[in-house]
């Protein structure tokens, strides 16, 4: 069993289909295109997400909301840049996991991927909680619980029944998110034209910069909220295992949805905070919740509220959740068949091709996770990932810049050091913006994690069997 940190050597002229250079037999079915990545994408990380958090980045940004949006895409794009990177390289299952692990080292690769999995776990969960608060709401005689149940049966039967399904409902939902989109924006549009609010440059202006609120504070602040949002442009690498050429659609699926995702988010939120008003208003727990779908009935009318609100709570109950489950069932295959997990979880179903164990754990541990309530849950998460994305950042760089040494054209140095230091500057400055509370779950997240890996590595002396097979 050799102790190295090195990865295992790969073949420029082997397909990325081939997991086999990688130590690894391939198992998933490929049936994904890069359509499929960018529509699971964009669902993962919701078209309409700004609408169910839209007081809270309100009442943090003083009203500037679309720059929140604005400075996550940025923060974001430059970790997009090294997923495409790294899923050039090693096109396989595992996301940050199994970029780290190549790129850096396997024992750190396991701790990378042990930070992302608590985000990926309370991501469903805070959805659930979400939409069982909305559903009651709607049908007070329905207890939330109840919807949290449906909603967990409803996407472990999806992802029980295989990729090429799931991907099929996810054109569904992809057509039911992008109507309710237009449809706010078009009625926006309207509502603000016919109006006459924000006639004057500086109205149009002020949503995405008002000089008098900002600092360095308040931007990591209200970053750390809407980077929510943007959680789920990473989940597309957990499915490379299950495209064809993996090596080409993965990196590019991962850039084009984050830049598709964060214009509608710009877009949608812009027109939302000029028809909310130009005065800023601070709003209480309960307007934070509603104040998007109260601003959607002033300006729409009853038929706008009732296209936007129920494809808010569909969308994040099922394609949102269904996409997170999906990835975090991969992660937890990708470690099983590593010897990192147990044994069981990197099992597949004979027909469906679909990782049922991991899939079963992963519904039970988010239908518990639920029960916590959104107010606890929207303060836990984005802890991990944002974590694992300054880990992923370095690896790039030492990865390509120092072992494999491309530094040789300026291309090379903005690529390979510049953007990845970028990208871990923002994400460290995003990091302080958490509540103390989201530091001390995460933080005790990463002990257990660094526990788990010390014992399943033997004191981090043993790596898994592909690294061995390959270095030995």
């Amino acid at each position: 069993m050799t102790q190295g940190n090195e990865a295992p050597p790969t073949s420029a002229a082997t397909s990325g289909e081939d997991v086999s250079q990688f130590g690894y037999e391939q198992q998933l079915e490929r049936a994904l295109t890069l359509k499929d990545l960018i529509i699971y994408g964009l669902l993962f990380m919701v078209i309409v997400a700004p609408f169910s958090i839209f007081g809270q980045v309100h009442d943090a940004s003083f009203g500037m909301t679309p720059f929140v949006y604005l400075v996550g895409l940025v923060a974001m794009l430059f970790t997009a840049l090294s997923y495409a990177a790294m899923s050039r390289k090693f096109p396989m299952a595992g996301s940050v996991y199994t970029y780290v692990q190549r790129g850096l080292n396997p024992h750190i690769g396991f701790v990378a991927g042990w930070l992302i999995l608590i985000d990926y776990l309370l991501i469903p969960a805070l959805l659930y909680s979400f939409c069982g608060v909305w559903m009651h709401g709607l049908i007070p005689a329905t207890p939330g619980w109840m919807w949290v149940i449906i909603l967990v049966v409803i996407n472990t039967t999806i992802s029980f029944l295989g990729i090429k399904f799931t991907a099929a409902v996810d054109w569904v939902f992809f057509a039911v998110e992008i109507f309710a989109f237009a449809a706010f924006m078009v009625v926006g549009i309207l509502y603000l034209s016919k109006h006459g609010l924000g006639t004057g440059v500086s109205s149009w202006i002020e949503p995405i910069f008002d000089a008098k609120h900002i600092n360095l504070g308040f931007i990591a602040s209200a970053a750390s909220i809407a980077c929510l949002s943007f959680l789920g442009f990473d989940g597309i690498s957990t499915l490379a295992e299950e495209t064809k050429k993996p090596e080409k659609t993965v990196g590019k699926a991962t850039f084009l949805s984050l830049l598709f995702i964060g214009l509608i988010f710009i877009a949608s939120t812009w027109v939302g905070e000029l028809a909310q008003g130009k005065s800023y208003v601070k709003v209480g727990s309960d307007a934070e919740t509603n104040l998007f779908f109260t601003m959607a009935k002033h300006i729409g009318g009853p038929g706008l509220y009732w296209i936007v609100f129920p494809v808010v709570i569909i969308a994040s109950g099922i394609p949102n959740a269904l996409a997170a489950q999906s990835a975090v069932t991969r992660i937890l295959f990708s470690m099983a068949r590593d010897g990192l997990m147990p044994k069981p979880m990197g099992k597949l179903h004979s027909r469906f091709k679909s990782p049922y164990i991991s899939l079963f754990v992963v519904a039970i541990l988010t239908l518990a996770c639920s029960f916590l309530g959104p107010n606890q849950l929207v303060r836990l998460v984005n802890f991990g990932g944002l974590s694992s994305f300054i880990v992923l950042n370095f690896a790039v760089f030492w990865y390509f810049f120092i072992r494999e040494g491309q530094r040789h054209s300026f291309k090379q140095w903005v690529r390979y050091l510049l953007c990845p230091f970028i990208g871990m500057a923002i994400l460290i400055f995003v990091w302080t913006g958490f509540p103390g509370l989201t530091k001390i779950v995460g933080l005790s997240w990463l002990v257990i994690g660094i526990i788990i890996g010390a014992i399943q590595s033997k004191g981090y002396k043993k790596v898994p069997p592909a690294f061995d097979g390959l270095n030995g």
